[in-house]
């Protein structure tokens, strides 16, 4: 899957390829240990897919989008919300793990292509965490 900023005509990854890049960083001892668990899980399990996407989207708009994030680095809690767990699984909190894992270049103001690739990272890894945690990222 080609990074974001490196394809001028970026079209949106396949479920497959989300979960080929979710497993890859899933491998990370750091980003393995997070998962949905107590009042996170409730809270997607309860708002379900569409409201956590828009709560995702939102998010990202405005902790991740800018140019210079405020606190960047330090944006993003570990807990309080799904998407913010999802963050920390995903390498999507902070601009320095989307330009490490992700490929998307910090200095500039996310594309909407960009945001969009975010919001669907983190939504896979969610609904693969309430899908009942079968998978390869929910192995060890």
């Amino acid at each position: 899957m080609t990074p974001p900023d490196q394809d001028p005509v970026f079209s949106a990854p396949t479920p497959r390829e989300l979960d080929e890049r979710l497993d890859a960083i899933a491998r990370e001892p750091f980003r393995a240990r997070f998962h949905l668990r107590g009042r996170d899980r409730a809270t997607a399990e309860l708002k379900g897919p569409a409201t956590i996407r828009w709560h995702a989207y939102d998010l990202v708009a405005k902790r991740l989008a800018p140019a210079e994030p405020d606190k960047d680095g330090r944006q993003t809690p570990y807990r309080g919300h799904p998407v913010f767990v999802a963050q920390h699984a995903t390498a999507t909190c902070c601009r320095g793990c989307l330009a490490r894992r992700h490929g998307i270049a910090k200095g500039r103001e996310l594309t909407r292509a960009e945001l969009v690739y975010v919001v669907d990272v983190i939504c896979r890894w969610i609904e693969r965490e309430t899908a009942g945690g079968t998978g390869p990222a929910r192995r060890g």
